[in-house]
């Protein structure tokens, strides 16, 4: 053996630490030095995005008879002991189904900042630029012969639904009222001059590709190509076609833009889509928020409940996880407007199937709204939590473009929330 001396020992710690960073980097690391998720259930994600910030005290943390309450009463639900908002009545019927989380904290009472925490798990930063949820599904969930893409979101405008460090392959596809047909997937050529088109193409990129090997690899561009003309020519695309189901089912989800998403996210991953994302805009109730939320909870209501019910019939709710949220909730104090403003202190979320153990609420919001709910949670393990059902290791990291290693996330599991 050769002596370990100064010089040898640093040259053996800086290759450590290379191999480490290495490793991390292909995802090797946490094979090592982390503990293993539990065996996954959930094989994609539906995220109900309530944007503006639903008050919380209007959905699934009413506050009858008290100051900050308002006119909202509270009703029983299939859950014993659980009571949620008068307004949801349907949702109710299905609370042995759902977990509710009502001490949810965070630092981001802003639009654009809350909504980037709530749905990358992490703050805002200049220097890197961060997946959201649905980015991490399509990247660790098997492809499983998708030839859609993996990530949709439906009715949503913001900009944090992007595959971020991950890669711009995993960014969201956009789409709008499930009524209206997909653009831009049919070929305005003839198919003779389609191909002819095609085979230029071809020409043209092995050319550069020989030339600039490194560039043509880093610009995805055969790639995304090829995967346009798959989707353009799949029949899972009927999956966005929502009129073929029976009225009946459509009449239930309701005949809203949003109602009409939540059936579509059912039909999508039913193909194999891993995130869709169905927004429901218009929850900033700083001026009259009981008629506002009542706007709202018309819509979320029938929803909802119509998708927990229509995926635990197609067989798919021990597979699916439904996360209904918004970037935070509002103030227990109403103002001289009769509103509520921005309040990220103490809001609720709503969690279903995957692993989720229903029937049971997380955390408690008091009578005079304090910023101090008991049990706290935090979106770091609440993200981690949802992670862990699906078997992706929340702590798995990632050396993003500038060099900079990054977990998916910081959180930890919360096993309660899990079903064994």
């Amino acid at each position: 053996m050769q002596p370990v001396t100064r010089r040898r020992f640093c040259r053996i710690t800086s290759l450590s630490s290379l191999a480490w960073m290495a490793a991390n980097h292909f995802g090797l690391a946490d094979d090592l030095d982390s503990p293993k998720p539990q065996a996954a259930r959930a094989r994609a994600l539906i995220m109900l995005w309530m944007g503006g910030g639903p008050s919380q005290i209007e959905t699934f943390d009413p506050k009858p008879g008290l100051a900050i309450g308002g006119p909202t009463k509270a009703i029983k639900t299939a859950a014993r002991g659980i009571e949620i908002a008068d307004g949801l009545p349907r949702i109710a019927d299905q609370m042995e189904h759902i977990a509710l989380v009502r001490s949810m904290m965070t630092k981001e009472g802003d639009h654009e900042r809350g909504t980037y925490l709530m749905k990358t798990g992490y703050r805002p930063n200049p220097t890197v630029v961060h997946p959201s949820l649905g980015a991490i599904c399509a990247a660790e969930l098997p492809e499983d012969g998708a030839e859609i893409p993996r990530y949709v979101s439906i009715l949503s405008g913001d900009r944090a639904t992007r595959g971020g460090y991950l890669g711009e392959q995993f960014d969201a596809f956009r789409t709008y009222d499930p009524r209206d047909p997909l653009s831009d997937l049919t070929s305005y050529l003839p198919e003779v001059r389609q191909q002819r088109r095609l085979k230029n193409l071809d020409v043209v990129e092995r050319s550069f590709g020989l030339r600039h090997p490194a560039q043509s690899k880093k610009t995805m561009h055969r790639e995304t190509v090829d995967r346009a003309l798959k989707m353009m020519s799949s029949e899972q695309l009927k999956a966005f076609r929502i009129d073929e189901e029976p009225e009946s089912l459509r009449e239930s989800y309701g005949d809203t833009p949003f109602g009409r998403g939540c059936l579509a996210a059912r039909r999508l991953v039913q193909v194999g889509v891993r995130c869709v994302e169905v927004a429901l805009n218009g929850w900033d109730t700083h001026v009259n928020n009981f008629g506002g939320t009542t706007v709202q909870t018309k819509q979320l209501d029938p929803a909802f409940a119509t998708l927990i019910r229509d995926l635990h019939e197609h067989k798919l709710l021990d597979s699916t996880i439904v996360l209904c949220t918004g970037e935070f909730g509002r103030t227990p104090k109403i103002n001289p407007a009769d509103g509520r403003d921005h309040w990220p202190a103490g809001f609720s979320v709503a969690l279903s199937g995957g692993g989720i153990r229903g029937g049971q609420v997380i955390g408690e919001t008091d009578r005079d709204g304090a910023p101090t709910p008991k049990d706290p949670v935090t979106v770091d393990d609440l993200y981690a939590t949802v992670l862990a059902a699906m078997g992706i290791k929340p702590d798995k990291s990632y050396i993003t473009p500038i060099g900079r290693p990054i977990k998916l996330s910081e959180g930890t599991p919360l096993d309660r929330l899990l079903t064994s």
